[in-house]
């Protein structure tokens, strides 16, 4: 079954797919902002009783319906399941913002590229060279690949097989959303600031995010160039910053043969890479730590694509041959 309800739900999102600006974004925020602002009080226990409102008290939620549902119809439950992975899994949940960007590259306005990407990714993109552009719409995109569709999957197919339906998903899309929340729009948002509380949420959601970022990096590799993806892995991970999107975009670099890390204008995304200093001659992004490969060309976000997709396919295979497996036996 959970094969279906995530076949379904990926139909049922590229057919339908939520808005930009839905209701979805607008509750979690409430949600974050609310659980934050009434149970933080700055100190290290209030960090876990806000984590664990904002995170776990969904799942519960979502395993409690789950499991009431099922009491009474299997196809409800079914449908529950597909419900809430549309809303917690897509592509379509950030792949407009790749689209429009990888449209305005093809037609040469970087200047609304740059625009798109600073929108999305709420970073300051305006003197950022076309070939760091196209690196950080390729490197953003991987990342929202995984968080949206891959790691959502692992875990609700995960819970899923414990009996506690769409659990899994519901977790793992809040976890990383408190941890964005936490991180990076606080302040915006008018969040209490607890240095403990943001730590707090990225450990655990890095805990979390372990064993489905090297799932990810070896389904790139499975599907792209295997030999020059492990090695990647192998070799250029610890260039980036946090070690989860280390692996994923290193084997992502070597399956495509795209040069990703090493150098970027000061002050865009100090997280994602050790080095700040603009650089657009290919040896010199070598020099300050970037992945082998061609420098990023705007054939590489086509290839990107297909990567992806290519993983997704892998792994539904993989979960509808188990699941007939299961039957059969």
């Amino acid at each position: 079954m959970s094969f279906f309800a995530v076949l379904f739900a990926l139909l049922i999102e590229q057919l339908k797919p939520l808005p930009r600006d839905n209701w979805v974004h607008d509750s979690l925020i409430s949600w974050v902002g609310w659980s934050g602002r009434n149970f933080d009080a700055g100190r290290e226990r209030h960090a876990w009783v806000v984590w664990g409102v904002t995170v776990i008290a969904p799942a519960l939620v979502a395993w409690g319906l789950y499991a009431a549902i099922a009491h009474y119809s299997l196809l409800m439950a079914l449908a529950f399941d597909v419900g809430t992975l549309y809303l917690t899994l897509g592509f379509r949940q950030f792949s407009h913002y790749f689209t429009d960007i990888r449209d305005a590259l093809d037609r040469g306005d970087e200047a609304e590229a740059r625009r798109l990407l600073a929108e999305w990714r709420h970073l300051d993109a305006s003197e950022l060279p076309r070939t760091e552009l196209m690196r950080h719409v390729i490197e953003h995109s991987l990342l929202a690949a995984h968080r949206h569709v891959l790691g959502v999957f692992f875990w609700f197919i995960v819970l899923s097989a414990f009996g506690l339906g769409p659990a899994g998903a519901v977790l793992y899309r809040m976890a990383e959303f408190a941890s964005r929340y936490w991180a990076y729009r606080h302040r915006a948002l008018q969040a209490p600031a607890n240095d403990r509380l943001r730590g707090l949420s990225q450990r655990l959601f890095s805990a979390i995010d372990h064993v489905p970022a090297r799932l990810t990096a070896f389904g790139f590799a499975v599907v792209g160039n295997f030999e020059e993806a492990i090695n990647s892995w192998r070799r250029d991970a610890g260039l980036w910053m946090h070690a989860n999107e280390g692996i994923i975009l290193a084997a992502a670099a070597g399956a495509l043969g795209v040069q990703l890390g090493g150098g970027a204008a000061p002050g865009i995304t100090p997280d994602r890479s050790k080095t700040f200093e603009s650089g657009v001659d290919p040896e010199a992004v070598l020099a300050q730590g970037a992945t082998p490969g061609l420098p990023p060309q705007l054939g590489h976000l086509q290839s990107l694509v297909g990567l992806v997709w290519r993983s997704v396919v892998l792994w539904m295979l993989l979960v509808a041959l188990l699941s007939l497996a299961n039957v059969l036996g």
